[in-house]
């Protein structure tokens, strides 16, 4: 299948309440701070409005995107990026203490071995503990290392828990239209964040150091690309089964 049909394909998914796509609390992971707002803002602060926080797991710390600033060590940056997304969960709706960071190293959250078992034991007494029945992690086929261990922490919290499972794209959407997505056609639903489309976009903003101008003296630093924000920050959220 070519991106162009899979990314048409998801656009026409049926839209859904909210019921229908969490009926309970949801666990939430995030490969890194800014993801819970790019793929799933306008579900969390649907969620809060509706008196059913999710709770929010980021998993990696986030120093990857500036790995060479003099004034920005890891230390000041992950302290800075989880700033930003305690800014964020709030322009959502969402508590303070609803949202966890795992601190795993970013750009190398473990897809297999020890670490990966004890984050998904994690993962399971926090599930257990806030009575969490649905699980949401980005789609596997995100083209980021991180966003794939994501993806296989929740298959193995599903199989561990049995609690249920969906997929949230981010990078998925900047495939090239010509690339070959080896996937099957997505099943699943879109959810409408109208309602809450200014406060996802909000939401966003709050990862300044994401942008590109807060921190200026890395030229290989990352930047949330425009194309991305496009794709995003829309009136829809899309959700895929597995």
């Amino acid at each position: 299948m070519k991106a162009a049909v899979l990314h048409w394909a998801l656009r026409g998914l049926p839209v859904a309440p909210l019921s229908a796509i969490v009926p309970g609390t949801a666990l939430i992971l995030a490969p890194h701070a800014d993801d819970e707002s790019l793929g799933c803002g306008g579900l969390i602060a649907a969620c809060c409005a509706a008196g059913r926080p999710p709770l929010v797991v980021i998993l990696s710390d986030g120093v990857g995107s500036h790995p060479h600033s003099p004034s920005w060590p890891a230390p000041r940056l992950r302290a800075q990026r989880q700033h930003e997304a305690l800014r964020a969960v709030s322009c959502l709706g969402l508590a303070a203490e609803r949202l966890l960071f795992l601190d795993l190293p970013d750009t190398a959250v473990p897809h297999a071995g020890p670490v990966f078992e004890r984050s998904v034991r994690q993962l399971a007494h926090l599930c257990s503990d806030h009575g969490c029945g649905i699980v949401l992690a980005p789609w596997r086929g995100d083209p980021h290392c991180d966003h794939e261990a994501a993806w296989k922490m929740a298959v193995a919290l599903q199989a561990r828990c049995g609690v249920g499972l969906l997929a949230y794209p981010v990078w998925g959407w900047l495939l090239a239209a010509e690339a070959e997505v080896e996937h099957e056609w997505p099943v699943g639903m879109r959810l409408d964040i109208a309602p809450y489309h200014m406060a996802k976009a909000r939401a966003v903003s709050m990862h300044e150091s994401q942008y590109g101008n807060l921190i200026t003296d890395d030229p290989t630093g990352f930047s949330l690309p425009v194309a991305l924000l496009a794709a995003l920050v829309t009136d829809f959220e899309v959700f895929i089964r597995p």
